[in-house]
């Protein structure tokens, strides 16, 4: 049961009975001014904070898996008993509480201290100095697990990008169209690192790695030696070779670009985006809820299409132009004049400024010049080890062995990144764990979301239960019958449940 539909809510320590809470059920409630989640799993209640410390989504319209609780917006998961934010994209623990059992009465008690750093690391097992290799969320998951896992010994993080690590997927969202102020970017205050001794160095590029001599070189000249190696690159914007580009082109990857997109966005009046992908059309949303005039040039003749299917690319055409953004679809920039854009069937474009998303390319060159297995991203094995024993990958560039597809896959999805920053972090530390999560993302166009579970390369089905027009339905991708992925609007538990349900395939 859930009661999160604005009715009062019980006062838990003042007991409520549970005799009718089943297995996996969960009830919103209070105690004295907080809002907190009882949940039960088994023979076993717990309480919690109600809300996700990511993006403050309400647990109790969640799911109840073992003994933990997944957010029904992105799927982070946390630990019923300890609060601990066990799988990203939450980093910070939720609070818990006392649980006393009365017969068929349960009551809260106090609110319990946070769980101290896990002691698991074994003395002379880990290595002496850990050296992540890149600013994104893989990196910063990574730091933040090994920390959390005990690890005491020095950490370097060595980012190219001019700021800390930040929550990337708001940079075409809510940051782009103004809604998230700048101060809820990063994701982690600047005291984190110093009270972490995370040994943070923006601005700087590592010329090459040694793997004979674990070192890896900066182009300033410094160097830093490491016992375990994490290559956390990400991925770079596909640059297109068009002639006449000017200063009015953006990608956009970092803080930096979005900065420069708003600055330039708060003087203009239209605005060109080119490419169809989930990042060109997010952020043409944004720059329309900023009030500019927007049109998309994108190749293909129907957004999404090889996704999604053709339905839904059709629905989420139609839900941008209901916003004003007008389509060129089938159609390239052969040049760009100043202000000026020529498409390839001959007409003109004006624009104030371009921005340019035709997807990403793998940042592999210092995994190559190492000596590394490359094939299409970086080779690892299940425990995201490369072929040099001690140097792990992670995020964009790391491509594993999927064990439910038996492919090897690379995933360019946020979510993803971050939870094999965590699993690498734990086999730095010797635990040989295995990275098998179900890839999640979600893309938000004006005001449909979009949430999609597993991964489907190619399919030869699509299933659509329920309606796009009323925005809310799954739709099912397969091939040769065997579910591969499912997206879904407007439902977002049965998005969780299709993720534990591939989990457990």
């Amino acid at each position: 049961m859930a009661n999160d539909d604005g009715a009062a809510r019980p006062d838990f320590s003042q007991g409520i009975s549970v005799s009718h809470l089943r297995d996996g059920d969960m009830v919103l409630g209070r105690v004295d001014t907080e809002d907190v989640l009882l949940a039960r799993a088994g023979g076993e209640i717990f309480a919690v904070g109600a809300h996700c410390t990511h993006y403050h989504g309400a647990l109790v319209d969640g799911l109840v898996v073992g003994d933990t609780v997944r957010c029904p917006l992105h799927h982070a998961c946390f630990s019923l008993r300890s609060g601990d934010a066990v799988r990203a994209p939450a980093l910070d623990s939720i609070a818990c509480w006392r649980v006393e059992r009365r017969g068929e009465m349960v009551v809260v008690k106090e609110k319990l201290s946070p769980p101290r750093a896990s002691s698991g690391v074994q003395t002379g097992a880990h290595p002496k100095s850990i050296v992540i290799v890149g600013g994104g969320g893989a990196g910063l998951a990574a730091a933040d697990m090994l920390r959390r896992e005990g690890y005491d010994g020095p950490i370097t993080m060595i980012s190219v990008d001019d700021s800390p690590p930040v929550d990337r997927p708001n940079l075409s969202k809510d940051y782009l169209s103004g809604d998230a102020q700048e101060d809820w970017i990063p994701l982690r205050p600047p005291e984190f690192y110093t009270d972490n001794r995370i040994e943070l160095l923006p601005n700087s590029r590592v010329a090459s790695i040694d793997v004979g001599q674990r070192r890896v070189l900066l182009e300033s000249g410094e160097s830093r030696e490491f016992g375990a190696l994490l290559i956390a690159t990400g991925a770079e914007p596909v640059r297109l070779p068009i002639p006449g580009a000017s200063p009015h082109v953006h990608y956009l990857r970092s803080f930096s670009d979005s900065r420069a997109i708003v600055e330039k966005a708060s003087n203009a009046k239209r605005a060109l985006v080119v490419g169809a992908s989930f990042i060109g059309l997010e952020v043409a949303a944004s720059l329309r809820a900023r009030g500019l005039a927007v049109d998309v040039v994108a190749r293909e003749k129907v957004p999404f299409a090889k996704i999604l299917g053709p339905d839904v690319g059709q629905f989420i055409q139609q839900i941008h132009e209901s916003y004003g953004e007008v389509f060129h679809l089938g159609e390239t920039v052969t040049r760009i004049d100043g202000r000026s854009a020529t498409l390839s069937g001959g007409s003109i474009l004006d624009a104030d400024f371009v921005v340019i998303g035709v997807g990403v390319r793998p940042v592999v060159d210092l995994a190559e010049k190492a000596g590394l297995a490359v094939d299409h991203g970086i080779t690892v094995n299940e425990y995201l080890e490369t072929s040099a024993p001690g140097i792990f990958a992670a995020g964009d560039v790391a491509r594993w062995l999927d064990r439910r597809s038996g492919e090897r896959r690379r995933v360019e999805h946020w979510v993803v990144g971050e939870r094999q920053g965590q699993v690498a972090a734990k086999n730095m530390l010797g635990r040989r764990e295995p990275f098998d999560a179900v890839p999640f993302f979600w893309s938000q166009h004006h005001d449909v979301t979009i949430r999609y579970v597993g991964y489907a390369e190619t399919w030869d089905t699509i299933e659509i239960d329920g309606s796009l027009a009323a925005r809310n339905c799954t739709v099912t991708l397969k091939r040769g019958g065997r579910r591969l992925a499912v997206a879904t609007i407007s439902r977002d538990r049965e998005n969780l449940q299709a993720e534990l349900a591939m989990e457990q395939a």
